[in-house]
């Protein structure tokens, strides 16, 4: 492989190119984490989510603790509707980079998605003065019957710089309530 051309073509964001480079290395099966982690990026930059994720899969498969391919992972997971396997990525990225806030907003986001108030609220409760996680505790407490969802609701509907944010987080809540003096 010409390593020169490869940088030239990741440097130049010539996707294609990248992945003519690539491809022939990551087909082999004793393919190097850093060949298998490359082509999934170049894959996903070519928005070919489901092959990023399963040369992503390969990634982590063959080196568990490499926090940057799981962290690809839940975002080609995420651009393939796979939220499952999203929350599983994220969250391996968010052990393995415990201080990376992008983990930890993104494990948050998917786990609110899918209902998993435990995983969400643990992810978020690390931002505190946060906005967006403001919302998203606000949705575990309602969702999860907490008794401080109503004082939150009040906090929301007096404090959050983003009023829009804030009705529409409102009316997503299923077991949350739209006060009628907003």
């Amino acid at each position: 492989m010409d390593v020169n051309a490869l940088q030239m073509a990741l440097t130049q964001g010539d996707w294609a190119r990248a992945e003519a480079l690539l491809s022939p290395l990551a087909q082999r099966p004793d393919a190097h984490v850093s060949i298998l982690y490359n082509f999934g990026k170049v894959l996903l930059e070519l928005g070919r989510f489901r092959d990023a994720s399963a040369a992503l899969t390969r990634a982590v498969e063959t080196t568990p603790d490499h926090a940057n391919a799981w962290f690809e992972l839940g975002r080609a997971s995420l651009a393939d509707s796979d939220f499952e396997q999203a929350l599983e990525a994220f969250g391996a990225a968010a052990r393995l980079m415990p201080e990376d806030p992008d983990c930890w907003r993104n494990l948050g986001r998917v786990a609110l998605r899918l209902g998993k108030y435990e995983i969400a609220q643990t992810a978020w409760q690390r931002f505190p003065g946060d906005p967006e996680a403001a919302l998203a505790l606000y949705r575990v407490a309602a969702e999860t019957g907490a008794a401080e969802a109503s004082e939150m609701r009040q906090a929301l509907l007096q404090h959050h710089p983003d009023r829009a944010q804030v009705i529409k987080t409102l009316v997503r809540v299923a077991r949350g309530s739209i006060p009628l003096d907003l």
